[in-house]
């Protein structure tokens, strides 16, 4: 009975770097036509040549490795802008706190211990809705309670009492 070889279902990630190499060699037409030939239709006239080069080279990656899954590309199809599509993705990725995950906050000298829940957030005994309530507890004053766990912008050790 002969033997039937399976292809091996891995890229070749040498390959798609020698072909990302070689559009880095193109000049802006040799760009522009090489859009025409993936994307079928001609690049708008006033894409500057290394956005031709990245979106080309994304396409090549994708087509290679797979594209974005379902998730990613609703926020970025939902965005306006990238720069609101990259703060959407900051807080979907903030919000993805695990229940056990325990945050640790000094404030005034001493040591806050917050452990997640799965519906809210454990302080001294108690239960609460949101990190920004307990924020409001340790200091009298309203915090954005990620940011003053150092989820957010600034690190911990950059907020000062």
């Amino acid at each position: 009975m002969p033997r039937v070889r399976i292809a091996s279902a891995k890229p070749d990630r040498d390959s798609i770097e020698s072909e990302i190499a070689q559009l880095r060699d193109l000049d802006i037409g040799m760009l522009r036509k090489r859009w025409q030939v993936v994307f079928g239709r001609s690049a708008l006239p006033h894409l500057p040549r290394h956005l031709l080069l990245r979106i080309l080279a994304y396409r090549l990656q994708a087509k290679v490795l797979g594209d974005l899954d379902g998730e990613s590309q609703r926020l970025l199809d939902g965005s306006g802008s990238p720069e609101q599509a990259a703060q959407r993705a900051m807080q979907v990725r903030r919000t993805r706190l695990r229940p056990g995950t325990v945050l640790d906050r000094e404030w005034n000298g001493r040591l806050h211990r917050v452990t997640v829940l799965s519906d809210g957030f454990a302080w001294n005994g108690k239960t609460y809705p949101s990190l920004s309530t307990i924020a409001l507890a340790i200091t009298g004053t309203r915090w954005n309670g990620p940011r003053f766990f150092g989820l957010r912008d600034k690190g911990a050790s950059e907020i000062r009492p």
